[in-house]
C-alpha cells in the first residue's frame, strides 16, 4: 500500500509537517512514514584523510578532526532518532495508527527517489533547516526534489491550519489536467470547496475550459467554484486566496504557461517565500 511521507528535519517546519502529514494519511486512509535525512555533506558517514600528506607530527590532527566528524554523524543520528519518536507520538495524537520510522544517511532527493515507487503523497516544510527569520529562501535541495521526484509533493508552511477548502491554479496544461484527473479519484478533497481560477483574459475559450475541468470533478460531489482573474499571476492567485479564505492551494509543477514561470522559475519566488497555507504542487 502507498504511503504518505513526512520529511522531517531541525527545522521549526517540523512540527507543521508532522500534522499536515498525519492529517493527509488519515484523510488518504494511507500509512504514514516519517522520514529522516542526515545529510551527508554535513555528517559525512567516513572522513577521507587521503591526499593529506606532508604534515608530519601533525597527522594526529587530522585524526582528531575525524574522530569529532564520526561523533558529530553520530550525535545527529541520534538526535534524528528523537526527533521521529517525538513525530510519530504527535501523528499518534490525530488518530494515526499505521505509523513508520525511517532514517538514512546521504543525498535527500536520492533517498527520496530510492522510496517514490512506494509513495503516494510527500510532505515538505516550505521553509528548510537552514532557513531563519530574516532567510526565508526555497533551498536548492527543495527544488531538486521537486524535479527530480515524480510524486505530489504537500509544502507547508510552519504553522499547521486544517485545510477546508482549495484552490487549483489551472492553466490548462496537461499537467493540471493531470491533476485534474487525480484529484477526482483522491478522497483528499472529498467535502471540500474546490475553486478553479484561471489567470488571464477573460474570453469564452477560458470559460470553456474551467467547465470542462469542472466536469472532470464531477464524482467529488462537492462545491466547485470557476473564476477568471486578470493581470498578475502572483498577485491575482493570492489576492483570490484571501478574498475565499482558501487554506490549500494545488499548483501544476511544470506547465506551459505564466504559473509554469511563477512557480518554476526562481528558486526565490515570492508566491513560496511568501505563504502561510499548504501548497499541494502536481507532477
Amino acid at each position: 500500500m502507498k504511503q504518505v511521507v513526512g520529511c522531517i528535519d531541525g527545522s521549526r517546519a517540523a512540527p507543521a509537517v508532522c500534522d499536515y502529514a498525519a492529517w493527509a494519511s488519515g484523510r488518504l486512509d494511507a500509512p504514514l512514514t516519517l522520514f529522516h535525512v542526515l545529510d551527508q555533506d554535513r555528517y559525512p558517514a567516513e572522513t577521507d584523510l587521503a591526499g593529506s600528506i606532508g604534515l608530519g607530527t601533525r597527522e594526529h590532527l587530522l585524526e582528531e578532526l575525524a574522530e569529532l566528524d564520526q561523533r558529530r554523524g553520530k550525535l545527529a543520528l541520534e538526535q534524528g532518532h528523537h526527533m521521529l519518536q517525538a513525530a510519530e507520538q504527535r501523528a499518534q495524537a490525530f488518530g494515526v495508527t499505521d505509523i513508520h520510522q525511517r532514517q538514512r544517511h546521504g543525498d535527500l532527493a536520492d533517498s527520496l527517489l530510492a522510496i517514490e515507487d512506494s509513495t503516494r503523497l510527500l510532505v515538505m516544510g516550505l521553509h528548510g533547516e537552514s532557513s531563519t527569520d530574516r532567510d526565508v529562501h526555497i533551498g536548492s535541495q527543495l527544488e531538486t526534489v521537486l524535479r527530480q521526484v515524480h510524486r505530489p509533493v504537500l509544502l507547508v508552511p510552519d504553522e499547521y491550519r486544517e485545510p477546508r477548502s482549495a484552490m487549483l491554479a489551472f492553466d490548462g496544461s496537461p499537467t493540471t489536467r493531470k491533476g485534474l484527473e487525480m484529484l477526482a479519484q483522491s478522497p483528499l478533497f472529498r467535502d471540500f470547496p474546490l475553486h478553479l481560477v484561471m489567470v488571464g483574459a477573460d474570453t469564452n475559450d477560458q470559460w470553456e475550459q474551467l467547465k470542462q475541468a469542472e466536469q472532470v470533478l464531477a464524482p467529488l460531489q462537492t462545491e466547485i467554484h470557476l473564476a477568471i482573474r486578470p493581470g498578475d499571476v502572483e498577485q491575482a492567485l493570492h489576492q483570490y486566496q484571501q478574498e475565499h479564505d482558501i487554506e490549500l492551494m494545488v499548483m501544476g509543477a511544470y506547465g506551459h504557461s505564466r504559473i509554469r514561470q511563477l512557480f518554476m522559475g526562481s528558486t526565490t519566488t515570492n508566491m513560496l517565500k511568501t505563504s502561510t497555507t499548504p501548497l499541494l504542487v502536481l507532477r
